[in-house]
Parts: structure tokens; C-alpha cells; sequence
């Protein structure tokens, strides 16, 4: 009982210290995307498109990406089914 309760414990100390080591990491990615820097930048601003202003063209690709993922679930049910038919008979004297 006892080692098995040892074996949980440091599986357990694992996993944590796995999240621990994930979070370091994406935390050291954050703080050097925020570093302050003495270089400047300038940027420029322009008009948006015609295709970021029309809502029509949303909801047309929207409807394509839903038929897109109806079509795929469809078609992926009916590869496993099998239609074979199998008769059997018996003859009782």
C-alpha cells in the first residue's frame, strides 16, 4: 500500500512540475515580446479592403466551412459500415 502510494505521489510531483516547467517557458516568450526597446517604428494605416467590409461574404464562407464539416462527418460514418449479408440454414431430421 505504502508504494503504491509513493508511486502516485511522484507521478503526481511530475505532472506538476511539467506545468510548471510549460508556464516558465511561455512566460519567458511573453516577457521578451514586451522588452522595452529604443528603436522606432512607424506605421502606416490604410483603407480596409472591400472583402473585410462586406458581411455577406462571412456568412457565404461560413456556409461553406459548415457544409465542408458536414460532408466530412458524413462520409466518415459510413466507411466502417458493412452491408454483407450471410444466410445460414439448418436441416433438423
Amino acid at each position: 500500500m505504502q508504494k503504491l502510494l509513493s508511486k502516485q505521489f511522484y507521478v503526481s510531483l511530475f505532472g506538476v512540475l511539467m506545468l510548471c516547467l510549460v508556464q516558465v517557458v511561455l512566460f519567458a516568450q511573453d516577457s521578451a515580446s514586451t522588452s522595452t526597446s529604443s528603436s522606432t517604428t512607424s506605421t502606416t494605416t490604410t483603407a480596409p479592403s472591400d472583402a473585410t467590409i462586406q458581411p455577406w461574404m462571412w456568412v457565404v464562407g461560413g456556409a461553406i466551412l459548415l457544409i465542408v464539416i458536414i460532408a466530412l462527418l458524413r462520409s466518415g460514418g459510413s466507411s466502417t459500415t458493412s452491408s454483407e449479408k450471410v444466410t445460414v440454414t439448418k436441416e433438423v431430421e
